[in-house]
């Protein structure tokens, strides 16, 4: 039987080689965290290679994903589809082993990391989501929702300010089936952290609530299985486990350097390493007693068996909450969703309100909501401002896992993350939000969701100078151009209560990506649509107001601007101009329409088109052309009341009018 240190040396031998094949990657780390994950994998890690989504899986997150051998290491050793050939493609196109993990290319990667900080926060997602889904349909005798959320990190992961946000929160909530292994080596890329980073990490994850296991020795098998065990012993708090270990463990002559962090050790170290640990065996071969031995695929069989039978009984005590469990971890809407939706929708262009979008927001929440326990959200610090909290919310806390509203406190990069986590987990559609300014503060998750392809809820609001007084430290001018630019990333961007309305359904509905809902604080007037152009509000633009015949010119607004270019057609006609009102509340949902629908809105002949968003222009001219004119904002606000700061910056009926007569006149002297 091999030793335990045998084990963990296959993860040694794995991760040195494959980073030596593909000259790059990062050895140090697997080499130093190879004895923690060897306990971790084959004592107490509960899942199934043969189903990697198998619901009540322990999930496990690579925070530090740099190391990403270690964990495509145990992938392939565990019987996960991770071949040899995949860990000999490491770093190579279109391999299954990409240089840092990847959700949804690699079986058993439970996220995207490598930004780093950003896996504990979405670990603290999952553990909010498997306590929350525990508290609602678990039943006694009936544990249907039981796993543990593990999450390997670094001194990286806890430099990074997420990391803080997340691990505050985690402690506040009280996440007892959440364990972090610290990899305290000393070392990041630059070399010997002392000279920057000499927090007291255990302190400081007192101070936050967790519960502390220190000094740990990471390269001691029996010590880290003994924490672990106390660590699942504890249940009001999530554990931290520092793990005292040297980077690169097994190389003689770079290990505890950052030599070893972000480059192949080269052929004549690996060979030193290979006496060193006693690893007599080629590259990229495994004896047959080291891969039996940590073959996981029996076990995982027999857990996710045993779990079926547990719940095909709860499926027959608890009918109800058993197809309601089901159906949310499927991913799937209730099935009376589209009447429910169209009936909301009618009923909102029936009201014909002028208000804030913000608050036709929150309407819209208080109209879907009833309908979705799914539905999971919260703010950072701006609830009453967002309008995020419902009629139907239910605030989590501490002592109260099985609400459906989170308090995120000043914590916009971590609530994100989090969203994330909880979207990943399965069984929710997570959103959050704060003021669309504040967006950059947490980009990176808004980007990483997007690279995931996952369905998280961006929701923003003060979305433009027209928010006023605040001035120009909370009014964005660049922020929906720059999130229109990450790709996958939907942006809506509605001008009132039933393009918000239709925004939401939307949102509710997608399931291949995030989506940024974008609303006012200002108040914006209702306009009628007959059923037609309800229905083409979903095809992300459409024409709001038309003309007798052809248009001799178009215009194209979003938002709270969609009121001021109808003024401003108002006043055209009354100038006896063939006016067209477009309005796209998502120019992403519009650009994957038909050529045939695209063009019924945005007629090729008539390039005569003016723009208007209370943002950078340069995006719109894709839409009007080098012929065409976009009136937008190219500086920063102004602190003053917000149709003052319209007014001054020039984004007016007035200055549409203006723009609209030279244009026309100039095409005219063209065709004189």
């Amino acid at each position: 039987m091999p030793s335990r240190r045998d084990l963990a040396n296959a993860i040694r031998a794995l991760s040195m080689d494959a980073v030596q094949k593909a000259n790059s990657g990062h050895p140090g780390m697997p080499m130093g965290m190879a004895d923690m994950a060897e306990v971790l994998w084959n004592d107490f890690l509960s899942f199934n290679p043969e189903n990697p989504d198998w619901h009540n899986r322990d999930r496990f997150v690579l925070s530090n994903g740099h190391g990403s051998m270690l964990l495509y290491s145990a992938l392939h050793l565990t019987g996960y589809d991770v071949s040899m050939r995949d860990l000999q493609d490491f770093r190579q196109l279109g391999s299954k082993t990409p240089g840092h993990p990847e959700y949804g290319m690699t079986p058993g990667v439970e996220t995207t990391t490598g930004p780093l900080g950003q896996g504990i926060a979405n670990a603290v997602g999952m553990a909010i989501a498997e306590k929350n889904l525990a508290a609602r349909y678990n039943r006694p005798g009936y544990k249907i929702v039981d796993h543990h959320t593990y999450v390997f990190t670094g001194d990286g992961c806890l430099m990074e300010g997420v990391s803080h946000e997340a691990c505050s929160l985690a402690g506040t909530l009280k996440l007892g089936k959440l364990i972090m292994l610290y990899d305290d080596n000393g070392i990041s890329i630059d070399g010997e952290v002392d000279g920057w980073f000499t927090d007291d990490t255990a302190k400081r994850f007192e101070s936050y609530g967790w519960h502390v296991i220190r000094d740990v020795d990471g390269h001691d098998a029996d010590a880290v299985a003994r924490a672990l065990e106390v660590a699942r012993s504890v249940g009001d708090k999530p554990t931290i486990l520092c793990c005292r270990t040297v980077i690169g463990w097994g190389s003689p002559n770079k290990q505890g350097t950052a030599d070893t962090h972000g480059a192949p050790l080269g052929d004549e170290e690996i060979a030193a390493v290979r006496k060193e640990i006693g690893w007599e065996h080629p590259p990229f071969e495994i004896p047959e007693d080291i891969r039996a031995a940590w073959d996981g695929r029996e076990r995982g069989r027999a857990a996710e068996a045993q779990w079926n039978d547990l719940f095909a009984e709860y499926r027959e005590k608890f009918p109800e909450l058993a197809a309601e469990y089901s159906r949310r971890m499927a991913g799937e809407l209730p099935d009376d969703w589209e009447n429910h939706a169209s009936d909301f929708i009618a009923g909102v262009d029936a009201a014909a309100e002028k208000k804030a979008t913000r608050k036709s927001s929150q309407a819209a929440l208080n109209g879907f909501g009833p309908v979705l326990p799914e539905l999971i959200g919260g703010s950072a610090d701006l609830t009453g401002s967002n309008g995020t909290y419902w009629s139907g919310s239910d605030v989590i806390g501490p002592d109260k896992p099985d609400g459906n509203y989170l308090y995120f406190g000043v914590r916009e990069f971590g609530m994100s993350a989090i969203l994330n986590g909880l979207t990943l987990h399965g069984g929710f559609i997570a959103y959050g939000a704060t003021f669309l300014v504040f967006s950059d503060y947490a980009r990176n998750a808004l980007r990483l969701a997007a690279l995931m392809g996952i369905p998280s809820v961006f929701v923003y609001t003060h979305d433009s100078v027209g928010l006023g007084e605040d001035g120009p430290t909370h009014q964005p001018v660049e922020h929906l151009a720059s999130l229109r630019l990450i790709p996958g990333m939907s942006l809506w961007r509605p001008c009132d209560t039933v393009e918000s309305a239709v925004a939401w359904q939307k949102t509710l509905e997608k399931r291949d990506g995030p989506v940024s809902l974008v609303f006012t604080r200002q108040g914006v007037p209702f306009q009628p649509r007959n059923a037609d152009q309800i229905a083409n509000i979903a095809r992300g633009g459409y024409v709001l107001e038309d003309c007798d015949g052809t248009p001799e010119l178009i215009l194209i607004a979003t938002g709270s601007e969609v009121g001021i270019a109808m003024e401003a057609a108002a006043k055209l006609k009354d100038q006896g101009r063939q006016v067209r009102v477009v309005s796209m509340p998502s120019t992403d949902v519009f650009d994957k329409q038909d050529d045939a629908y695209r063009d019924s809105v945005l007629p090729p002949g008539v390039t005569t088109r003016i723009a208007v968003e209370a943002g950078v222009p340069d995006s719109w001219y894709r839409y009007v052309g080098a012929s065409g004119k976009v009136i937008g904002i190219s500086r920063f606000g102004e602190s003053a009341p917000g149709p003052q700061v319209f007014e001054h910056l020039g984004v007016t009926a007035e200055r549409i009018v203006a723009e609209a007569d030279a244009l026309l006149q100039t095409v005219a002297k063209a065709f004189a």
